[in-house]
């Protein structure tokens, strides 16, 4: 494993960089969508982090993008200020090499820079394996259930 590095990514390619390794997370986003979406989310507020390993810097070097988060600072009345992390996930050949942690790590001093209270996140609940590791690893609790109503197009 070489060094790793984490930056945002801020331009077009490194949002086509990025979409292969989000796809393996939302599988039936098409990157037309997904460029469409990221435009619209990135005036709200959105932001889209890359974890890199490897000697120089991909956006222009020759680094390997192997993880991405999505995350935006938001304030309610009960996380009060948090980043909530919308988009996380380390490529399937990468994982398990302590990727996510360390991003979760940034992400983590990221947020408190920004004077938020805590870092909030949804999972699948389908997704045991990231369950664990958002338990287990990261030392987060399960918190609430989300509930989704989805409208019929027209």
């Amino acid at each position: 494993m070489g060094d790793t590095e984490i930056r945002e990514l801020t331009s077009e390619a490194g949002w086509r960089e990025a979409f292969p390794v989000l796809r393996e997370l939302r599988e039936g986003l098409t990157e037309g969508a997904y460029l469409d979406y990221l435009r619209e989310m990135r005036e709200e507020g959105y932001r889209l982090f890359g974890l890199f390993e490897g000697d120089g810097g991909s956006e222009g070097g020759g680094d390997e993008l192997v993880a991405v988060a999505g995350v935006a600072v938001r304030t309610n009345f009960y996380n009060g200020r948090h980043l909530f992390v919308y988009d996380l996930v380390t490529r399937s050949d990468r994982r398990s090499a302590g990727h996510g942690g360390r991003l979760m790590d940034f992400l983590a001093d990221w947020a408190r820079e920004r004077d938020c209270e805590s870092l909030t996140l949804e999972s699948g609940l389908w997704r045991e394996d990231a369950h664990r590791f958002y338990e287990d690893r990261l030392d987060m609790e399960r918190y609430c259930y989300t509930f989704k109503r989805t409208f019929d197009a027209g």
